[in-house]
């Protein structure tokens, strides 16, 4: 019985380290897999599974949203409250550090076409770099898609978040009625400006997906840098039917207990929406979902 026995066990062991070395041959093939993503530069090579990536803009979140390991991350993702939790673990690198993200050994690394040193960055990793507002937000999402192999994910989301934010304007419209205008405003340091259409701070998922309507002279004004800088003297010449303001913990605010602000109707008909600078930032995925879910609630409540 004992000599039926040992060639027993001695036959389960091979076929667990047979089984053993084919997971890590797979493995291995997974990591050295690589597809050509056509990036705005060109066709470049990239992994075909990413899992140390590092990202130099404000897409932290579509990467996050994609299921992406992140191991670098930029200073302003870092300081979004939305991914305080998938970044808890990550460094938080510049273009100027290039030695530390060596140290993080990237297998893909995500920048912008302004970043510093990308030359020596292209020499770490693939790095795909992308010039903010060369294509719409959603198109955005969906090069990310494409370049870590998540495509289908990608517009899988899109798709849904159309409809969502379709659904959400119309109840919005039908309230505050169909030709009511929206201005977006941000104040940070000493500077304030109004916003386009395509400058984060929830401006995409007003005036794009949900089809709010801007007042003629902010569309006019920031028809062609996405933004336009004014003083809050003239602040009241810009503001529609609603204002959404842009606000960041420890800035000047003073301007908001001035009768000039107190006197705009937008502000005396209690339609003044105020939003967390940090929070409101970016256009990726994570962020226009909960920029979303905010309006509707503000707006219809």
């Amino acid at each position: 019985m004992k000599k039926l026995i040992i060639p027993f066990i001695l036959m389960c062991v091979l076929i667990i380290s047979a089984c053993s070395d084919s997971t890590k041959n797979q493995a291995t093939e997974d990591a050295s897999e690589t597809i050509t993503y056509q990036s705005e530069n060109g066709p470049i090579e990239v992994p075909a599974h990413p899992e140390r990536v590092v990202v130099l803009t404000g897409n932290a979140g579509d990467l996050i949203s994609l299921g992406i390991n992140i191991v670098g991350v930029d200073e302003w993702s870092m300081e979004s409250p939305l991914f305080k939790d998938q970044l808890k673990d990550v460094t938080v690198v510049s273009d100027e550090q290039i030695e530390k993200i060596i140290e993080l050994q990237p297998d893909l690394i995500i920048g912008a076409s302004d970043n510093n040193n990308l030359d020596k960055l292209k020499k770490i990793a693939p790095t795909v770099i992308y010039t903010y507002n060369k294509v719409d937000y959603l198109t955005q999402h969906l090069e990310i898609g494409k370049a870590v192999n998540k495509e289908k994910e990608a517009q899988d989301w899109i798709d849904d978040f159309k409809k969502r934010a379709n659904t959400v304007g119309n109840k919005i419209k039908e309230k505050i009625g169909e030709n009511a205008t929206v201005t977006v405003m941000e104040s940070y340091d000493k500077d304030m400006g109004i916003l386009g259409d395509s400058w984060g701070r929830g401006t995409e998922v007003l005036y794009q997906a949900m089809g709010m309507k801007m007042p003629e002279k902010v569309k006019e004004m920031t028809s062609k840098e996405g933004y336009y800088m004014i003083s809050s003297e003239v602040l009241p010449d810009y503001v529609g039917d609603y204002l959404i303001v842009s606000k960041y913990n420890g800035q000047d605010n003073s301007y908001q207990n001035t009768d000039l602000y107190k006197e705009m109707p937008a502000v005396k008909n209690n339609h003044v929406i105020e939003v967390d600078g940090n929070t409101f930032l970016f256009n990726d995925s994570l962020t226009l979902d909960y920029q979303l879910n905010y309006f509707e609630e503000q707006f219809l409540k």
